[in-house]
């Protein structure tokens, strides 16, 4: 075929020259235009603004910094969640860092000198355990808004 003839494919025609090349063989390749799929996030837009809004008003009302971190945690989960609440610095004394990594089915809950006094071991422990049930439920935003409150409710309000 010459170029700008018309390729005959499946009972369509195709013009040559729209991302079609007709080979010398015969063959006709056709080039397409695909467009990624948009990642799928693991929070809706109100689910976000519901953690935000429940991370500020636990901070605000307890003077602890609380944050919370979602992902891969590697190898040794726990010596990562303690590099994240370090990364934190000057700041670490009072802040709690809840990693939590789904894929590994993780949850690690780091607090600080500071925060530590306030909030107990087994506060820590109630707080992931409600967390854990949430997620086996499929429900991870709520999960993380249960265990954000118990944490907050145990330290207490700001002196």
């Amino acid at each position: 075929m010459a170029t700008g003839d018309v390729a005959k494919q499946n009972g369509t025609h195709l013009e040559e020259g729209d991302g079609v090349a007709v080979l010398p063989t015969g063959r006709v390749s056709i080039a397409r235009s695909v467009k990624p799929h948009k990642p799928v996030l693991p929070f809706s837009s109100s689910q976000l603004a519901s953690l935000d809004e429940a991370l500020t008003i636990a901070s605000r009302s307890t003077g602890i910094d609380f944050s919370i971190y979602l992902g891969e945690l590697g190898e040794n989960t726990r010596t990562k969640a303690e590099q994240l609440h370090a990364g934190v610095g000057h700041r670490a004394s009072d802040t709690v860092i809840i990693a939590v990594s789904p894929g590994q089915r993780v949850v690690e809950v780091v607090t600080g000198e500071e925060s530590g006094r306030r909030i107990a071991d087994r506060g820590c422990k109630l707080a992931v355990m409600s967390m854990v049930a949430s997620f086996k439920e499929g429900d991870l935003a709520g999960g993380l808004l249960s265990g954000l409150r118990m944490l907050a409710d145990q330290a207490g309000a700001h002196h």
